[in-house]
């Protein structure tokens, strides 16, 4: 997502400078009896350690943000905490990481003081700055001992950065502490540009729970300090972050309260003239040049319709290198090619490779050489976060889309997303808010969702089965929409060895255990614009003797599932991340001296307006074919619907566990015929 330079600020006027202030450091603390013998913790029972104490404090002139941590290992997995990494940025805003302490108390009150050197190493390098951690182990953790660290951030004099207090984590949390001393004096960003008078937030805490504000004493240190107000935050018993199956992006919803500087009176204020900016910077790389126009005009053939123009186009971007999905090339290696700086979408064209974002801006522009209307729109990916307007932040919009006038109507497209069909949005991409560009400028809006006729699944096994239970054949597996998209992105993070092995595995653990499962085939792995087809070959024990009788479950693929959503109550909403139809079919044809006694009675049962399930069975001589059908046609559930949902699948999950009965023909059972 391209941005306007909000990475960080530095001040735009020096009045005075700082003065030296002693730094801020939590002490130790004491162990209470209580916490030396503490062995659980009531509320989170089997958690593997605790935050008995957290701190935060930031003053801004200072230019240093401070850290202290007490927390209580529980069991033999809460010893991990004791390994600890701290990342941060470092780059123009000059930013260290130093002042690092640690201790270790054991039950018995015994203090071991961490005496080692943290390792720090690069983690990603990005244009500008890099990703680095500190890394270093508190001495001799055992089960039962209170860990203790702490540490500071420091910016170069010339920046400040507002804090993220990050209040809900992994571990249930007694006790925490923030605090904020903000600047007040007028800030510029990066580029100069922009300017930035107060500091605001945005909260997402506890019922009940507010940040407080205070005026501090106008001293000249303060003055010096570059600010005389301070926010507070004092939380306790915290609960850890719920983890449950088909969680919506929890960085959502997890307690914090994000801070940011701002110059703007109110939401819509700020995404006018940051969305004006944003828009502006976006058309100046978009163009479209004369690279861009002379490719368009050579692809393009006389008589063809706006569609089929733009099919032509978004082959030839999806025929690119997506260096999101390979991997960057570094300046030096840029240059070894005799490349400079991608300036434009013709730099992107003339590379044949970009990233996610500068493949759907070079979209945009061949959509506009083609004499179309085309825009970019900035997304939340729904797999990270969603879209807050009121929290005033541009890096909300992490990803981009196509939006395209296509003979009158406007369609979506998802070219930064390899192997995304022509038309289709994936899933972390609709159903999702950001900002977009219209005629004159930008508006906030959000992204349609999809269909469940877009992401269908086919699920289809042709058996002949012999009278010890022991089945062969054929299983084909058809995959269009995300569910495509998932397998084609897994390819492209191995080689063909990789995905032969992950199809294998998946299929064994779909099918009855036990079942030798050969990858035959596998078609249109690269072609987007077919389904995925994947055929094996499996063969292996499917039914099990009781007597004369032998079972056989009656769908095959869903042998080993289990209960989807298992527990009565949910805290959180279901999020299915996208609308889906899954079709199968289990045919199996047996020999003469078996026959079928008894076979899952035809079923279906909807949840209005959200999902719905119908098992059919069709018999013929010597074979049964049975079908189950499956359609989810909502993306988000919430809590007050999960007990129709969970009751849905219930039923459903009680239709695929029924058995299909076959006895020996010998014990006089009678043929049965087709219908």
């Amino acid at each position: 997502m391209r941005n306007s330079g909000r990475f960080s600020v530095r001040a735009a006027v020096w009045l005075l400078l700082p003065a030296a202030v002693p730094g801020v450091r939590a002490q130790w603390t004491a162990p209470t009896p209580e916490e030396l013998s503490m062995t659980s913790i009531p509320e989170v029972p089997g958690a593997p350690a605790v935050y008995l104490y957290k701190e935060e404090i930031s003053i801004d002139g200072q230019h240093m943000q401070s850290f202290y941590v007490r927390l209580k290992v529980l069991t033999e997995g809460g010893k991990e905490y004791a390994n600890v990494e701290l990342p941060f940025a470092s780059g123009a805003a000059g930013r260290t990481l130093d002042s690092i302490a640690g201790r270790t108390i054991h039950a018995d009150g015994t203090i071991l003081p961490f005496t080692g050197k943290p390792y720090e190493k690069v983690v990603e390098k990005m244009q500008g700055y890099s990703i680095k951690v500190k890394i270093f182990s508190l001495p001799s953790v055992e089960v039962g001992s209170i860990i203790e660290y702490r540490y500071k951030l420091h910016l170069d004099d010339s920046y400040f950065s507002e804090p993220d207090w990050i209040v809900q984590t992994d571990l249930f949390t007694r006790k925490a502490h923030y605090m904020w001393q903000p600047t007040d004096r007028i800030l510029t960003s990066a580029d100069g540009k922009q300017t930035s008078e107060s500091a605001a937030w945005w909260p997402n805490l506890p019922n009940g729970v507010e940040v407080k504000q205070r005026e501090l004493a106008q001293t000249l240190n303060s003055a010096r300090d570059g600010g005389h107000a301070e926010v507070s935050l004092d939380v306790h018993d915290i609960p850890p972050i719920p983890k449950e199956e088909f969680m919506p992006p929890m960085q959502s919803l997890s307690y914090k309260v994000l801070f940011y500087y701002t110059s703007y009176k109110s939401p819509k204020e700020y995404w006018t003239a940051e969305g004006k900016t944003w828009s502006k910077n976006i058309n100046k790389f978009v163009g479209p040049g004369s690279g861009v126009t002379a490719a368009v005009t050579a692809m393009a053939a006389e008589g063809d319709t706006q569609d089929q123009k733009l099919r032509k186009l978004y082959a030839a971007v999806m025929a690119l290198e997506n260096t999101d999905f390979t991997r960057e090339r570094s300046t030096s290696e840029e240059r070894g090619e005799g490349l400079k700086e991608i300036k434009t979408t013709d730099d992107v064209l003339s590379r044949k490779r970009g990233s996610s974002d500068q493949l759907t801006e070079l979209f945009v522009a061949m959509a506009r050489a083609a004499g179309m209307k085309a825009y970019v729109m900035g997304v939340a990916d729904r797999n990270v976060r969603f879209f807050v307007d009121a929290y005033l932040n541009m890096h909300q919009l992490n990803s981009e889309v196509a939006i395209v006038n296509v003979d009158g109507k406007e369609t979506f497209f998802d070219p930064g997303q390899r192997y995304c069909s022509y038309g289709h949005l994936s899933w972390k991409h609709a159903l999702t808010g950001g900002l977009r560009q219209v005629d004159g400028g930008t508006v906030l809006s959000n992204t349609p969702g999809l269909s469940y006729k877009e992401n269908h699944v086919s699920r289809i096994a042709d058996l002949r089965l012999d009278d010890q239970g022991i089945a062969s054949g054929i299983v084909t597996m058809t995959y269009t929409g995300d569910s495509a998209l998932s397998w084609r992105h897994d390819a492209l993070r191995g080689d063909a060895t990789s995905l032969n092995n992950s199809l294998r595995t998946r299929m064994e653990h779909t099918l009855p255990g036990g079942m030798e499962v050969k990858v035959e085939s596998i078609e249109n792995l690269t072609d987007s614009e077919k389904p995925l087809k994947v055929i094996y070959s499996v063969k292996g024990a499917i039914g099990s003797s009781t007597g004369k009788r032998l079972l056989v479950p009656a769908d095959l693929f869903e042998t080993n599932s289990k209960p989807r959503f298992p527990e009565p109550k949910r805290e959180l909403p279901v999020d299915m991340h996208y609308p889906s139809q899954t079709q199968d079919a289990v045919r199996l044809i047996y020999p003469d001296s078996l026959a079928v006694e008894s076979a899952p009675t035809p079923a279906q049962t909807q949840m209005t307006g959200a999902a719905a399930f119908d098992v059919t069975t069709k018999t013929a001589p010597n074979s049964i074919t049975i079908y189950r059908n499956v359609t989810v046609g909502k993306t988000m559930f919430g809590a007050a619907n999960y007990s129709d949902l969970r009751d849905f699948y219930s039923k459903l999950e009680a239709k695929d566990q029924e058995t299909l009965v076959l006895t020996r023909a010998s014990a006089g059972a009678t043929k049965t015929g087709g219908n």
